[in-house]
């Protein structure tokens, strides 16, 4: 099962990936991103895609 990777050090907090795939990712009120597992789940491969596509400073990747 491929994994999320997160450099969180490049992650400026702008949503876009929250609002992608908001059942795998999710930002508190400071903009700190979280996730809700890191294994990708078949069900939400589109999404994480699409929500790694759309990140402005390329902090996510897909690992295997």
């Amino acid at each position: 099962m491929n994994r999320i990777v997160v450099d969180f050090d490049r992650c400026e907090g702008h949503g876009l990936c929250e609002q992608t795939a908001p059942e795998v990712f999710r930002l508190d009120d400071e903009g700190e991103l979280h996730l809700a597992h890191e294994e990708v789940a078949p069900k939400d491969e589109r999404a994480v895609a699409a929500a790694v596509r759309v990140c402005p400073v390329a902090a996510l990747k897909v690992r295997p």
